[in-house]
């Protein structure tokens, strides 16, 4: 998690709910936001004998995205990735919005605000739509089998 964005806080609690519901064990929570602390974070990893990651969605990660695929592949952890942008360079999988609807969404308001609206009046608006995507070409570099349930619900299969 990069620790200068707003949400890292309630992300870390939802995510250790979640773990504790599904009887994950979690490692600690790694904190990065340089470079340095993003390569000394997967060191940490490869310690601790991480069996996964998970990379919170933030903008400096999206921006450093070929730097996370390389270390995630050189030290042969499975991630899972909050873009698909990152499945489709080749990350093992992602879940969550796409990033070109929020863009759009974002125009779309911006639009209605230049042509007079108040953006206080304006709803909030949440996504509605997740997509999971798969890259199978990277789960057998890693020598893990996707289950033929989790490709059935997958919008997006790359191999």
């Amino acid at each position: 998690m990069n620790p200068n964005q707003q949400t890292t806080e309630r992300v870390i609690r939802e995510v250790e709910e979640a773990a504790r519901a599904k009887g994950v064990q979690l490692l600690p929570i790694l904190k990065a936001d340089t470079e340095g602390e993003i390569d000394a974070a997967f060191a940490t990893l490869v310690e601790l004998h991480a069996g996964a990651l998970f990379l919170g969605g933030d903008p400096f990660f999206f921006s450093r995205r070929e730097q996370f695929l390389a270390l995630a592949s050189r030290h042969a952890v499975p991630a899972i990735y909050t873009w698909r942008e990152f499945t489709a360079a080749g990350g093992l999988i992602s879940y969550g919005v796409r990033v070109t609807d929020s863009f759009r969404q974002a125009g779309s308001y911006a639009g209605r605000i230049l042509k007079g609206a108040q953006p206080a009046d304006l709803p909030v608006q949440q996504p509605s739509k997740f997509d999971l995507a798969i890259n199978l070409t990277t789960a057998s570099l890693l020598g893990l089998t996707v289950p033929p349930s989790i490709l059935a619900s997958a919008d997006e299969v790359i191999e």
